[in-house]
């Protein structure tokens, strides 16, 4: 990839809601803002190589995009009321409120919860369709169908690209926040470009963007803090071989400790306006793993008391498959190994379900099962770190 297409794929990356935002909000239509932005980048990929990068590529992207969209306006019979009240006008300038009313306005209520996630992260954060599907666990023609599907509801119904009344908060709120997580973990669990790992800052950005605009909701203090929290050890998270170092394994000495305890501090703060959700419970479980001296001196047993409160909110298998690994510290392997063999029909294609049982399979000295629940759980990863990861423990068994 050219200097300049990474820096264009750089600015969509970092400013794709913003940047749809601010022309959505002029021009009342995502479809037209989108088209509009496409068409920019494109431009811009044919001139900025030969006229040179300018001051400004978000508000040069924005300004071509605002004077297709008028054009486009003008060409077309249901376009000209519309060129009245916008053609005079000057391009918009994209700012933090576009970026928080093209999240809210994606997330409208009318939407199915998980069209609004993903029609969120596709516009939040620039990425591609395929990878939402990859996300999302569906093929990207599926993916596709969804995205196009739920565009056409927003313009169907007329949503404006503002945000909410502080009274319409509640009902979009559980979405806003599980899009900015996937926007995170998008960046936090990639060990590619640098671009990947602004994903991350722009997932915390966004949700601490939210939690000012929302002083007394306690769960969107404690997404903040749950992100503060992960990202105070990103630095150890893959070695300088780009592998990925366990929590067990890692340099406790090189994390963040003052945005542990800020974070520490906001997640009180959060549990203390008693409302419980599942952010505070998950941000409760990560504090105790930064808190903690050591790995096996974690206080597993209220990190299983915590999974169990969170199981309580969400009776997901995969929060107990998580609270197999405390029960493994608090009752021993051969408990833990039971409880994941409970979970055997409901997770039998999810890749860290295999690889939890390889793990307590070999503490309990069964190599040869081991070694095939690895090999599957290789077999289900698609993440190349993952992979690498699972590749180092089969060769672990093998030896």
């Amino acid at each position: 990839m050219t200097e300049v297409a990474s820096l264009v794929e750089r600015v969509w990356r970092g400013e794709a809601a913003s940047m749809l935002g601010a022309l959505s909000r002029r021009l009342g239509d995502f479809d037209l803002a989108e088209e509009a932005l496409a068409e920019a980048v494109t431009e811009a990929l044919k001139r900025w190589p030969e006229d040179g990068v300018p001051q400004s590529p978000t508000g040069w992207l924005v300004t071509t995009g605002w004077r297709r969209a008028v054009d486009r306006l003008r060409r077309e019979v249901v376009g000209r009321e519309k060129i009245a009240a916008v053609g005079a006008e000057p391009p918009p300038q994209p700012g933090v409120d576009d970026r928080l009313a093209m999240i809210f306005a994606c997330c409208h209520p009318d939407l199915a919860e998980a069209a609004r996630v993903a029609l969120t992260l596709y516009a939040a954060s620039g990425l591609s369709t395929a990878e939402i599907a990859a996300a999302f666990l569906v093929p990207v023609p599926t993916m596709a169908q969804r995205l196009s599907r739920a565009k056409r509801q927003l313009r169907e119904r007329g949503v404006r690209f503002e945000v909410p009344e502080p009274a319409a908060y509640g009902d979009r709120l559980p979405a806003v926040l599980a899009v900015i997580y996937l926007v995170f973990n998008e960046g936090y669990l990639s060990t590619g470009a640098r671009q990947r790992r602004e994903l991350a800052r722009e997932g915390l950005e966004l949700a601490r963007q939210v939690a000012v605009l929302l002083p007394h909701e306690p769960e969107a203090a404690a997404l903040v803090a749950l992100l503060e929290l992960h990202e105070a050890r990103a630095a150890t998270r893959f070695d300088s071989r780009g592998r990925i170092v366990l929590l067990e394994h890692q340099d406790r000495r090189r994390w963040d400790r003052e945005l542990i305890d800020r974070a520490a501090l906001r997640l009180r703060a959060a549990v203390a306006q008693g409302r419980p959700g599942p952010y505070q419970l998950h941000a409760g479980i990560t504090a105790l793993h930064a808190l903690a001296p050591s790995y096996e001196g974690t206080r597993w047993a209220d990190v299983r008391a915590l999974y169990d409160r969170l199981y309580a909110l969400d009776p997901s298998p995969v929060v107990l498959l998580s609270r197999s690994v405390a029960t493994r510290f608090t009752h021993g392997p051969q408990a833990a190994l039971a409880e994941v063999l409970d979970l055997r029909e409901r997770l039998s294609e999810y890749r860290l379900w295999h690889a939890t049982h390889a793990d307590l399979l070999a503490l309990l000295g069964r190599r040869d099962a081991a070694l095939a629940a690895a090999s599957r759980a290789l077999d289900l990863a698609t993440n190349p770190a993952e992979r690498e990861l699972m590749s180092r423990r089969i060769a672990e068994f093998r030896a």
